[in-house]
């Protein structure tokens, strides 16, 4: 508006010339109402009379049908309003627990304060994110079946609003919740992350089930105005999954070294799946020598991965990188196909060992996939045993006995790994067939310090005998402990005292020396000899 009018001399200005207008319109429907009634007596004999009222009422319709089709379309814009707010909350909420979803997180979190912003508002405070991930819920929901699980996480919610504000507590999915805390210092962040893991790891009354979850939580403060909320709760996954990797119900703050090991792995896992395609992760062999007569009766296969540089990637990482990314079956299968083809160069008694991950025995197609590679390599059942641990066995227990049964039937072998690590070895031994157990190394290596240790491994090979099994001595490395297994009737025996894994090319060879030595009687003596 001009600054003219913006005076009290324009304002007055301004109202006369409205008023002079509002006149001079009165005046023009006077003056049309004076020519309609002139109009009206001129030609009222041809029914003018009656032209002017029907348009007067048709006017009239016209608007009362105005005023109720505008109030009509004020009703659909408040119910279309509704909808797209129901459908909002929909979008923006998850259906079981009603806490908001990721996408709420992402819309209502996210934006950043500017000058603005009322002083006092609630992003001046610290802002930490907490991301929490359920241990166990995967048992809790074989248990109580899915109806139980979802109650259980309708309730791990409720505990979870309690301790924080319920508009900050947001479920992204799965057993996963994402907590935004305002106005913690470092110190009473260490103390609420206690609290979730406390509150979650309460036992809870399902059906007259009393079930417990762990819980693993990570968390990092937001450095606000230099960043979206989202990389701060990156950061917190990550501390939640590195607590998850020291096992159930430990609570991490986020440090730089954990980017470092994510990026790490990100690394190695595009560098995995290039090994893979060009198959250069290769098996080698450790023998398995059956103790009673000196002779080789097997060659466990073990994965081994050297990269383009030269250097020598441990199994335990890529192999688990294998598991998570969904790659095992595609590595699984193609060492296993090497493995039977250098078998095939081995004596007929001389058997295959292979190892099945814990995640392929969730893989119902696994026995088939084993036959396949079998059939196309020429390596009859009988020449491969299946190692599995306690481990496997538990994930989905229904599917392990279909498995294994359609392994036996079919001829293979199956030995239990790890034997005595487990939490219910006894069980799996009642549960399903086995042809084999091998004592875990950790047994062998301690039982001269520690009687229990000493009695254990009697019990278990007391056991195998009992029950018809063979049993596997594994880490044997010293003259002393090869002597007290055979004093004690272990058949099979593994170790660096027999020899490190090797090459195919070279268990050939080893093999015959072997068997050259027993003949020339220069077999390897023992404290028994």
């Amino acid at each position: 508006m001009p600054v003219f009018f913006q005076s009290r001399a324009g304002r007055q200005c301004l109202l006369v010339m409205a008023l002079g207008v509002t006149l001079w319109l009165v005046g023009a429907i006077l003056e049309l109402d004076n020519c309609v009634v002139a109009f009206v007596g001129a030609y009222e004999s041809y029914g003018a009379d009656k032209l002017v009222l029907a348009l007067g009422i048709g006017g009239a319709m016209s608007f009362v049908y105005s005023i109720l089709r505008i109030v009509d379309l004020r009703k659909e814009m408040e119910l279309r309003a509704t909808a797209q707010a129901k459908a909002d909350w929909t979008a923006t909420h998850d259906h079981l627990t009603k806490l908001p979803n990721r996408y709420a997180f992402e819309r209502k979190v996210l934006p950043r304060r500017t000058k603005t912003d009322v002083e006092g508002d609630e992003w001046e405070q610290n802002v930490t994110i907490f991301s929490i991930d359920l241990d166990g819920f995967k048992k809790v929901n074989d248990l109580v079946g899915h109806n139980g699980g979802d109650a259980l996480l309708i309730e791990v919610a409720k505990r979870i609003c309690a301790i924080g504000n319920a508009d900050c507590v947001y479920r992204f999915g799965g057993d996963e919740f994402v907590v935004v805390a305002l106005g913690l210092s470092s110190r009473h962040e260490e103390r609420f992350a206690r609290l979730l893991i406390q509150a979650v790891t309460r036992p809870i009354h399902i059906n007259g089930f009393a079930v417990e979850v762990g819980a693993s939580v990570g968390y990092d403060r937001w450095e606000q105005g230099q960043e979206p909320l989202e990389d701060a709760a990156h950061r917190a996954d990550l501390a939640m999954y590195e607590a998850k990797s020291r096992g159930p119900n430990h609570h991490m703050v986020f440090e730089a070294s954990m980017q470092d090991k994510v990026a790490k792995r990100a690394t190695l896992e595009s560098k995995l799946r290039v090994a893979i395609q060009q198959k250069v992760i290769r098996p080698f062999y450790q023998p398995l020598i059956d103790l009673k007569r000196g002779t080789v009766c097997g060659f466990e296969a073990l994965a081994r991965w050297t990269d383009e540089e030269g250097v020598a990637i441990p199994p335990p990482e890529f192999i688990g990188i294998a598991e998570e990314t969904g790659l095992i079956t595609e590595l699984f299968e193609d060492l296993l196909a090497q493995a039977c083809r250098d078998a095939l160069a081995w004596d007929d008694h001389v058997t295959l060992s292979f190892n099945v991950s814990p995640v392929q025995m969730e893989d119902k197609l696994l026995a088939s996939r084993i036959f396949k590679v079998l059939s196309a390599n020429g390596l009859p059942p009988s020449r491969l045993e299946i190692e599995i641990t306690e481990n496997a066995l538990i994930q989905d227990p229904a599917v392990a006995a279909i498995i294994l049964d359609e392994l036996h039937d079919a001829g293979v072998q199956i030995a239990l790994d790890d034997f005595g690590t487990g939490y219910s070895s006894l069980a799996q031994l009642a549960r399903y067939r086995f042809d084999k157990i091998k004592i875990d190394k950790s047994f062998i290596a301690t039982y001269r310090d520690d009687e229990r240790q000493e009695k254990i491994i009697r019990a278990m090979l007391g056991l195998g005998r009992s029950l018809n099994i063979q049993t596997t001595a594994e880490g044997i490395e010293e003259h002393r402990q090869l002597g007290h297994l055979l004093q004690l009737g272990c058949d099979v025996g593994q170790g660096y005292l027999f020899g490190k894994a090797m090459p195919a090319e070279e268990t050939r060879s080893f093999a015959l020396d072997r068997h050259e030595t027993l003949a020339n009687g220069k077999a390897l003596r023992t404290p028994l000899q």
